[in-house]
């Protein structure tokens, strides 16, 4: 399926595959005394989807809300199209990223429409400005939310929200997506279509850094998995590479079982059970 068709006004991009979008450069962070990320290095290439893995706590959110700007680390640096973060402006942060949060809070009665239209203020006053309506319509159509554009955003579901937010980030049409936890709110199918989407978007040579819980999903859609635990990065590389039983055995503190897709030859990430007693 082809969710969207790339304007003419398309923002700059890297010059290929694998050239590096964003980057984290020995990144520390720590709030009131506690360190929640610890000399973190982490390249986030165009053209691929990185999924950032770990337990509670591990500094998943950190990690994207830092590579976002939306938190400033006490050390390393945070790179951006090859410049260090303070050296571009907010709107022209704007232009290159866009960030899904897990919260997605709003208390005004706006609709759908209203919201994705959000997406679309970095573009206000440039030639990108007249795609606005054609770029709305795409992400909507991309989120299966077509049919919910004129309703009130504080009526929708739980999933629904989610769904509409998704439309903003894609709207915005930058060259970078940080979803942070995208599916959390979703059901299987929109699970599986959301990160359909997301492939598709780094095949047309976005950057996308998802933070996701779910491994089998991690395994099943990203190009490269970073699994961080207290705060470091404990492995990186390719699903099959990262996603094994000792690894993950280690740093989740439950036994886990790794099977390989007989049709795809993907990591299949289960936790193990113990058999229950028959009575």
């Amino acid at each position: 399926m082809k969710f969207f068709s790339r304007s003419a006004a398309a923002v700059p991009r890297p010059a290929e595959r694998g050239a590096v979008a964003a980057e984290l450069d020995r990144v520390s962070y720590a709030v009131e005394g506690k360190t929640l990320l610890r000399d973190v290095s982490l390249r986030l290439p165009a053209g691929e989807v990185l999924a950032v893995v770990g337990p509670n706590g591990a500094g998943k959110s950190t990690t994207l809300g830092v590579l976002a700007g939306d938190l400033r680390p006490d050390s390393g640096r945070v790179l951006v199209a090859g410049r260090e973060l303070g050296g571009w402006s907010g709107i022209e942060l704007a232009r290159l990223r866009a960030v899904l949060p897990q919260q997605n809070t709003v208390t005004f009665p706006f609709s759908v429409e209203d919201v994705v239209r959000m997406g679309r203020t970095p573009w206000e006053g440039t030639e990108a400005e007249d795609f606005d309506e054609t770029e709305i319509a795409a992400a909507l159509k991309a989120t299966g939310m077509t049919g919910f554009a004129g309703r009130r955003f504080t009526t929708l579901s739980g999933g629904e929200q989610a769904r509409a937010a998704l439309s903003r980030v894609l709207a915005q049409r930058a060259g970078i997506l940080l979803l942070d936890e995208p599916t959390a709110a979703l059901d299987l199918r929109h699970s599986e279509e959301i990160l359909t989407l997301a492939t598709v978007r780094a095949e047309a040579g976005d950057a996308v850094l998802v933070v996701l819980h779910d491994l089998g999903l991690a395994a099943a859609y990203a190009d490269r998995v970073a699994v961080l635990s207290e705060g470091e990065l404990a492995a990186e590389g390719t699903p099959a590479e990262v996603l094994t039983e000792s690894l993950l055995s280690e740093v989740y503190r439950h036994p886990v079982e790794v099977l390989t897709h007989p049709r795809t030859g993907k990591p299949i990430v289960l936790p193990h059970r113990a058999a229950e007693e028959r009575r």
